[in-house]
């Protein structure tokens, strides 16, 4: 067909499922309301829910003259001056019962989203009383432009690259896309990477979820380079819960309750004392509290403990009051919520519990209304974040950073269960929920937040900007080190002004393509023309991308040895002169050449090269160092650069390794929660 530069099949993509904004440093804008609604965000999700508070558009004018987009409301859904606009898409023509056929968000996630990115602020919000305060989105004036593609049974391909155009023709600033493939694959097959080369090319930057896939290696995904790839990392606050035993022993468990048994007992039993064996349960199943394995003449009233990381579908279903879970690996670093009273305690506590339960002749217990405890430790990556290196250009750094992605509060969708089960029959407005798909808005946030301020800036200077600003964190605390944070932790005030930037275009990313080993033919898939060409361009490393980082990876047994071209350009102040720090290992030379940099006006470039040797390594742990740039003005300019042992052959979609849940259960929350989307 005449237009048609080539077609791929139809895949199926997963969402990847506040205090935040001002753990992150943004407490108070230095953008002012005006210019802040000059910017417009675009984000590809589940749609959102109009009448939320979060999109109200008190004391907004109209949108900016170069919004052209349209609210395709089909009687079910209304813009106004902050949710501007709104489409919906479904090529396949599948629909659950329970979803909307319009805009409207029947699954939380797009809600949720889009008020982190850029919610009005919203006092005395909360989800059942936890979590009180302010929610608000990193810029609260800018405008929202939805574009669902997302629904109960999963999000196109076709409706991802659809959704893409439409964005970039109605005029969005960022594009914000929480969700992501189930695997590897390579750019020109996959409708993220393809739509945000598209939207690059129109200067508009895409900020992608990492994904849900970690702690395990190469599972990092939306790892094209010229999109902004963000990981999810804690806050300084975590939700607990105690139960009480009827001994007097308490134990603590991560998780978000929020029932209130008002501190009265219940009769406490082991799930496995509990079996339906009419339904063809014994002990072994019913300690783990499957649904319908569990025998409700027992169960009935009390708090029941269960050997096994679920929902608590099983529990609700026997009526039970509640229930003490744990199990081999559970989560000590994200919260979950529940459709019950819920407590999640470590597998040496859970032992505690069991024993205290054949002991007693009447054992019993209560679960408490959940606390809210200060974490000093934050931020640090969540384990479920997806890490690098990149299964497809590891000479690129993935992901590039990291943002708030765990516990936070948000809007909603009020037909949605908050907790995900198909039993909780509670409705909420807003919700406390975890992944990169919660990370990935708040970069998007700050990305409008930089854009607002600096509208001439190409979507690389705005990543430049929020990449070498980022506070580093500590890797005593990471064992993968930049493979789980990248650059660091957002911080979008120091990001408004970066000293310098690393710039790039269309044309730099079409020659990185080259060099891994594109031809004219599959770049068109990407490029969406036939005009681009990798004549005389010969494969090799990509190490010329004018990229913020430096990735070494270097085959088993083989000596290190990169050179890296690199270009800054300055956006400071017109007279500087940075000078060179350089953090490495002993056993590494790095030099950079020159080791000053002089500039005489605003936007001025300058260009340095870095070469990294050293002597052969094999199964060496990634090591990092960093490069970075000073000036008077106190701008520091900070790069990473990570040394790391590979196998090409293992960089692939045949040969990564499996993906392990992180947490044990077949049908472990409604598929619309992180492990299934971003």
């Amino acid at each position: 067909m005449k237009g048609v530069i080539s077609v791929m099949p139809n895949r199926k993509l997963e969402l990847h499922t506040t205090r935040s904004w001002d753990f992150t440093g943004l407490s108070r804008s230095k953008v002012s309301s005006s210019l802040q609604g000059d910017v417009i965000i675009g984000l590809i999700d589940t749609g959102a829910w109009p009448e939320s508070e979060s999109f109200n558009d008190k004391n907004m004018g109209s949108p900016p003259a170069k919004w052209k987009g349209t609210c395709q409301g089909d009687g079910n859904f209304t813009c106004n001056n902050k949710l501007i606009g709104a489409r919906w898409y479904n090529s396949d023509k599948i629909f659950d019962e329970k979803d909307f056929k319009s805009p409207r968000d029947s699954i939380g996630h797009g809600s949720h989203t889009a008020s982190t990115a850029a919610g009005r602020e919203v006092p005395g919000t909360s989800y059942f009383g936890l979590a009180n305060g302010t929610a608000r989105g990193g810029v609260p004036f800018a405008r929202i432009a939805i574009y669902k593609v997302c629904w109960l049974t999963g999000c196109s391909a076709a409706d991802i690259l659809a959704a893409f155009d439409d964005a970039i023709a109605d005029g969005v600033d960022i594009i914000s896309v929480s969700l992501g493939a189930g695997g590897p694959i390579e750019y020109f097959e996959d409708p993220i990477a393809i739509g945000s080369f598209h939207a690059m090319k129109k200067g508009i930057l895409t900020s992608n979820s990492a994904g849900n896939s970690g702690p395990f290696p190469l599972t990092v995904a939306n790892y094209a380079p010229w999109s902004l790839t963000v990981a999810a990392s804690t806050i300084d606050r975590k939700f607990v819960a105690n139960a009480v035993l009827g001994n007097g022993l308490i134990f603590d468990g991560i998780v978000i309750n929020s029932f209130d048994l008002h501190g009265a007992s219940f009769p406490l039993i082991w799930g496995g004392d509990a079996a339906n064996f009419s339904a063809g349960s014994d002990q072994g199943i019913s300690k783990y509290c499957f649904p319908e394995s569990m025998n409700s003449l027992l169960i009935a009233g009390k708090i029941v403990f269960c050997e096994a990381f679920l929902d608590g579908s099983g529990i609700m279903l026997a009526n039970g009051v509640g229930t003490i879970m744990t199990d081999y690996e559970i989560p000590t670093d994200v919260a979950f919520n529940f459709p019950l009273p819920v407590t999640v305690i470590s597998r040496e506590d859970g032992q505690k519990v069991l024993d205290y339960i054949k002991t007693s002749e009447y054992p019993i217990a209560t679960i408490q209304y959940g606390e809210t405890w200060d974490d000093s430790m934050a931020p640090s990556v969540v384990s479920f974040s997806s890490r690098g290196p990149s299964p497809i250009s590891p000479d690129i750094l993935k992901p590039d950073i990291t943002a708030p992605g765990v516990d936070i509060l948000a809007a909603w969708s009020p037909v949605s269960p908050p907790s995900g089960a198909e039993l909780d029959t509670r409705s909420v407005n807003y919700n406390i929920i975890s992944g990169t798909s919660m990370s990935c808005p708040h970069v998007s946030g700050a990305a409008a937040y930089i854009k607002a301020a600096h509208p001439d800036w190409s979507p690389a200077a705005i990543k430049s900007a929020l990449m070498t600003t980022a506070t580093i964190l500590d890797p005593r605390k990471h064992e993968d080190r930049e493979f789980a944070y990248g650059s660091g932790h957002i911080n979008p005030d120091k990001a408004l002004n970066p000293g310098l930037v690393y710039d790039a275009c269309a044309a730099d990313y079409i020659n990185f393509l080259c060099k891994q080993g594109y031809n004219a033919t599959t770049l068109s898939y990407i490029t969406g023309d036939n005009s681009s060409s990798c004549s005389g361009v010969t494969p090799g490393r990509g190490w010329d991308l004018n990229y913020p980082s430096f990735s070494v990876p270097v085959e088993d047994g083989q000596k290190i040895n990169a050179v890296f071209t690199r270009t800054v350009t300055n956006v400071g102040s017109a007279n500087s002169t940075y000078s060179l720090t350089i953090y490495t290992l002993s056993s590494i030379s790095i030099t950079v050449e020159p080791a000053s940099l002089s500039f005489s006006a605003v936007g001025e470039k300058k260009n340095f090269i870095v070469t990294v040797t050293g002597d052969p390594i094999m199964q060496q742990q990634i090591e990092s160092g960093a490069i970075v740039w000073t000036d008077d003005a106190q701008h520091v300019v900070r790069s990473p650069l990570v040394i790391f042992n590979y196998i090409p052959d293992l960089l692939s979609e045949d040969s990564v390794p499996e993906k392990k849940p992180t947490f044990k259960g077949a049908n472990m929350f409604h598929k619309n929660r992180f492990i299934r989307r971003n």
